[in-house]
């Protein structure tokens, strides 16, 4: 398929701007561009042509399953949409006076209320613009209250092997040193490692319940035992939380900060279809480190900002409308709801692990949470067919792959999702082009390593695209 700027014709255009009715003001000609400014030139016809076919080319959950493992790829509901679209909550402006904003305020006011009660924090902030972008937002707490104590010298972050990879990097923003424990052989985190790291330099722990390998540690009061007796801050990645959600609660379980994913939990746009949001909840005892302003008072609202504030960490209040999606999903579903989702996506999880349990090899025997890793290393000694080869087969039976060569403690590696979304007929349609790759696998190893051959694209040279990437498309010049 060619870029749009391929498809540029000189001349070819579409006028929308009536003439300019007001004086024309100029500017100094250091502040002018030298070169014309290389814009693709179409006509609506063409345009509108180029987006039809490159939508028609985008993978969503609306097209088909999407089991991708560790991201939570569910079905976002149009009433969410709906909602958002409503003009109180789009035709208003971040800078209005907070009288004529009360009923968004109390949108916002309401969204942490029940958010708090479903992770048992005591406050929350929206500003945050993404999962990662919380997770910075979080560390950045527990390090404002250690200082604030005077208590500098709490430097390092405990992180297990089996992590997502933005937890190191978030805390080496924060300016922390990381440091890694093992898991141990049932999948989570090994005590007497985490004995063993824990200290007066300590600062917290950030860990994922369950974890990324589909498992809920058993030792998790324990855990956050361990690293408050230390004198540190435990955190919680809520990357996982789907699994649990309205069921166990990140407070209950010791932890004193926690981000949420509104895309993996609560059914807003993931990836493409953003601006994400990922909301930081906390304790009290980090309440007045909190980003700035917050919603307070029960009606009439008012924005303040805490008084030992971190700071923005983005402009006004985060991705309002994302949050009034999440807020219509989750008073849709309920108190009886929320707690059902989370059941059905451990029951299709465990439905799905126990029917591909008869081909596939498991990282982890036994019942998972809501996903599950499949370990294809045997596999690839036997027939040479990688968890790459499999991923890619998925493409042709219009099934997006799941999350490959991760977590990196498990060799190759795939991820599986179902979330709850999906039903039991479109499981067992996954689980039937899973055995059937399997089946290929064994029977003719060569041809797996050819595929995808029908989906839009084939197989990529993905070490020449990691290397030498072309990012932007370089015009011809004379």
């Amino acid at each position: 398929m060619k870029l749009i700027f391929e498809k540029s014709c000189g001349g070819h255009r579409l006028d929308l701007l009536p003439p300019c009715d007001v004086p024309v003001k100029s500017y100094p000609d250091e502040l002018l561009r030298k070169k014309t400014l290389l814009l693709p030139e179409l006509s609506e016809n063409e345009i509108s042509r180029h987006y039809t076919k490159l939508a028609g080319r985008t993978f969503g959950v609306n097209d088909g399953c999407y089991p991708l493992g560790s991201c939570t790829m569910k079905y976002n509901p149009k009433v969410n949409e709906t909602a958002a679209a409503l003009p109180g909550f789009t035709k208003i402006h971040p800078l209005q006076p907070e009288s004529s904003v009360q009923g968004c305020l109390h949108a916002l006011k309401l969204a942490e209320t029940l958010l708090c009660e479903i992770t048992g924090m005591d406050r929350m902030t929206f500003q945050p613009a993404a999962g990662a972008h919380g997770e910075f937002t979080g560390l950045l707490l527990i390090k404002a209250y250690h200082e604030h104590r005077g208590d500098f010298g709490r430097r390092k972050i405990i992180v297990p092997d089996s992590a997502h990879g933005t937890n190191p990097a978030s805390a080496s923003m924060a300016g922390f040193t990381v440091v890694s424990i093992p898991s141990g052989p049932d999948g989570c985190v090994d005590l007497t490692a985490l004995k063993e790291a824990v200290g007066e330099d300590t600062a917290g722990l950030m860990l994922t319940n369950p974890n990324t390998v589909g498992l809920f540690d058993k030792n998790i009061l324990e855990i956050t035992k361990i690293v408050h007796e230390a004198g540190g801050l435990n955190y919680y990645d809520g990357a996982n939380l789907n699994a649990v959600v309205g069921i166990v609660r990140p407070g209950d379980m010791g932890f004193d900060v926690v981000h949420l994913n509104l895309h993996k939990t609560f059914s807003t746009p993931h990836g493409g279809g953003g601006p994400g949001s990922g909301p930081v909840g906390c304790k009290a005892l980090l309440a007045e480190f909190l980003p700035g302003p917050t919603v307070e008072g029960d009606g009439p609202y008012r924005l303040e900002t805490p008084e030992h504030s971190i700071g923005k960490v983005k402009a006004f209040y985060g991705n309002f409308l994302v949050v009034i999606r999440a807020l219509a999903y989750i008073l849709t579903l309920g108190r009886e709801g929320i707690p059902d989702a989370a059941r059905y996506a451990v029951l299709h999880a465990n439905y799905m692990k126990a029917e591909l349990s008869r081909d596939y090899d498991m990282a982890c025997p036994g019942l998972c949470m809501h996903e599950f890793v499949m370990c294809l290393e045997e596999l690839k000694k036997q027939t040479g067919v990688s968890a790459l080869d499999i991923a890619k087969g998925l493409l042709d039976d219009g099934i997006h792959p799941p999350t490959m060569y991760f977590p990196l403690i498990v060799p190759e590696a795939l991820m599986v999702e179902p979330t709850e979304t999906e039903s039991k007929e479109t499981m067992d349609e996954v689980i039937r082009v899973f055995r059937k790759l399997k089946e290929r696998a064994v029977r003719e190893p060569e041809a797996m390593h050819e595929l995808p051959l029908t989906a839009a694209v084939r197989r990529l040279d993905e070490v020449t695209a990691a290397r030498h990437p072309k990012l932007k498309y370089e015009a011809e010049t004379e």
